[in-house]
């Protein structure tokens, strides 16, 4: 059960937002604090996703966890889920600038997040282990799963990532991200010309 879950929670992850972003979007109600809060949470989310992708490569853009070799450079050498610590700071950042059905928008938002990457952590940690054992382990050990250490891990693989590579990976998550923020300042601004 818990892997058939991670499984499906892996293939449909980038889909699984849209309709917390829809409700998110619909129930809408901005203010200038929150979209500057907003905003810079989900550009600094963004900024540790590129920094994580500049490393890992495209292979975090697959349907199946697959292994590789282990991704130690950059931010995998401060937490081992780096690209879900961005996905979830843009994700709240989203939710911060649209300021929708406050507070209880963010609680859903949590669960809801942390229910689906529950699951696919715990089958990318299994498929990992076995794939990689004492090595995998050991970084286990010393790599918190969600908050970062203060030092870098040992030893870093690879020693420099490809930040080029990185945005182009990323293109449409950020064109996303750009319409989406845009949605919600036009809100903002609709609502300010009506005098809400």
């Amino acid at each position: 059960m818990k892997k058939t879950l991670g499984n499906l929670f892996f293939k449909w992850r980038s889909y699984t937002p849209i309709p917390l972003l829809l409700a998110a979007l619909y129930f809408a109600r901005p203010t200038w604090w929150s979209l500057v809060l907003g905003i810079a949470v989900t550009f600094a989310g963004e900024a540790v996703r590129i920094w994580a992708l500049s490393y890992a490569g495209g292979s975090t853009r697959t349907l199946s966890p697959d292994v590789g070799r282990l991704i130690t450079g950059g931010p995998f050498g401060f937490v081992r889920n780096p690209l879900y610590v961005g996905n979830f700071l843009v994700s709240l950042g989203v939710c911060l600038a649209a300021w929708p059905w406050m507070p209880w928008m963010i609680l859903v938002f949590i669960g809801a997040f942390f229910l689906q990457y529950v699951f696919i952590v715990a089958l990318e940690e299994e498929t990992l282990s076995g794939k990689l054992g004492a090595e995998y382990r050991e970084y286990c050990q010393k790599v918190p799963r969600w908050l970062p250490r203060l030092s870098h891990f040992g030893p870093r693989f690879p020693e420099k990532g490809d930040t080029r590579a990185a945005f182009r990976a990323e293109r449409r998550t950020l064109q996303t991200l750009c319409i989406t923020l845009l949605a919600v300042v036009g809100i903002f601004m609709w609502r300010v010309m009506k005098g809400y």
